[in-house]
């Protein structure tokens, strides 16, 4: 049975393609949609580049036809802005002001009513990312779904994790460690492996003995880590999931890395430390960029004085903190003369990446989980020839509107390289920052 969707606005400002996601159904946008996709399309940002986008979507589909006729889709569903059925006095009784929210609720709703008076009445369905709205649509008996299109996952907890345990016979480790290496069609048939994924191998009569290892660029032999258990800039790895990582950042091969964990896993220590001593040290990368997005925790603080240095350094401290701790600095200033003495770190937003092309650096992305797809792509694709970039975050914790945990950039990466040999990802697991801190990401 063929049903009836009608948009949200968040939902065409999530992804401005939305309306090709419905299959042969019947997609309704109401007037009210348009308006505050109107509102949005001066904006500067993310926000305000897929509000045009909507706009020059729209504009091209009327060529089709008449848009509050209905025109046929090239999915075999049709597209209508609805002018009517906007009255709100099916509202006032739940709902009485009048705001944009209960003007598309009552265009579902109405139409809803008007659909049980036909002879073959269709479902009604709102689509909208706000939780609220569903829940209103809902207490009115209206059925309303988040969309999901854009998540490349359902739940993060079945996101690509970078690394399996496997329980084998001892014989298994024992001719692992005596070669070095394993074939795994020999030893795990019918079972997929994915490129750089981490295997821990637990003996099946002895839980204590265990081995570690790193599937090649082909998915098809075991070898052993490269890198070995040494200090990386003064950091040493305090867990398997730390190892993992340093592996991966270490590697000249793996051009992309990504990392996910809760807050004080160690993600960014890592990955400075890794990034300062190949090119202090390796002299394999000419410099080291570090970029956040910039998104506030909680109220913003608004706009700062000074210049760019001074107006990034608040948004940028988490960067400075771990620098303080890596080069073991003891007076205020003192990571500032280094850091201009050195001149091959850079710290940057990344609003100023756009239209870049970076060769031959280390690039650190922090906070990658309040990144869109579209903003993620468009970093990557500034990576230039001989450079190597990190991208990392924890997709519990996101500050954006209308990202979740499944939906967001860093997500998406994971999931779409994770069978490229160019890349490679872990998740940390196990929190290094203090028993405190660790106690507060699991318990709140």
């Amino acid at each position: 049975m063929k049903k009836i969707y009608v948009l949200d606005t968040n939902v065409l400002l999530q992804d401005p393609l939305a309306i090709f996601s419905f299959e042969d159904n019947e997609i309704i946008i109401p007037a009210v949609v348009l308006e505050e996709i109107d509102s949005k399309k001066r904006y500067m940002d993310e926000i305000g580049r897929n509000a045009r986008r909507v706009a020059r979507l729209l504009d091209g589909l009327r060529e089709l036809g008449q848009l509050h006729e209905g025109v046929l889709l090239e999915t075999g569903g049709t597209f209508r802005v609805e002018l009517n059925h906007s009255s709100v006095l099916t509202l006032q009784k739940q709902f009485l002001e009048v705001t944009s929210d209960n003007r598309i609720l009552a265009v579902a709703l109405n139409l809803q009513e008007e659909e049980k008076m036909a002879a073959a009445p269709r479902p009604v369905i709102l689509v909208s990312k706000d939780a609220l709205m569903r829940v209103k649509a809902d207490s009115l008996g209206l059925k309303a779904e988040d969309f999901l299109s854009d998540r490349v996952v359902h739940e993060y907890s079945s996101i690509y994790p970078g690394y399996e345990k496997r329980i084998v016979a001892s014989d298994i480790i024992q001719n692992y460690y005596a070669q070095r290496k394993l074939t795994l069609a020999e030893n795990f048939p019918k079972v997929k492996f994915y490129p750089h994924q981490f295997l821990v191998l637990k003996d099946e009569c002895n839980p204590s003995v265990s081995a570690l290892g790193k599937v090649d660029g082909d998915g098809r032999v075991l070898e052993m880590l490269v890198n070995d258990d040494d200090p990386i800039w003064g950091i040493k790895a305090r867990n398997v999931q730390q190892r993992m990582a340093a592996e991966l950042l270490l590697r000249e091969d793996i051009p992309l890395v990504t990392m996910t964990g809760k807050a004080g896993t160690g993600k960014t220590l890592l990955a400075l430390a890794a990034g300062l001593y190949q090119i202090e040290d390796m002299q394999r990368y000419k410099k080291l960029l570090v970029a956040r997005p910039i998104v506030p925790l909680g109220k913003d603080i608004g706009y700062l004085p000074g210049e760019k240095e001074e107006k990034l350094r608040p948004w940028m401290q988490p960067i400075y903190d771990n620098l303080d701790y890596l080069f073991n600095t003891k007076r205020p200033g003192d990571l500032e003369k280094i850091l201009a003495g050195m001149g091959s770190i850079q710290v940057e937003a990344l609003t100023y990446i756009r239209g870049r092309s970076i060769p031959g650096q280390f690039i650190i992305i922090d906070e990658a989980q309040n990144l869109t797809k579209h903003e993620v792509k468009t970093i990557l694709t500034r990576v230039g020839d001989g450079s190597k970039i990190v991208l990392m975050g924890d997709p519990e914790q996101i500050d954006h509107p209308y990202l979740d945990e499944s939906n967001n950039g860093l997500t998406y990466v994971v999931e779409m390289f994770k069978e490229q040999r160019l890349a490679g990802h872990v998740k940390l697991e196990k929190g290094e920052r203090s028993i405190l801190a660790q106690l507060a990401a699991d318990l709140l």
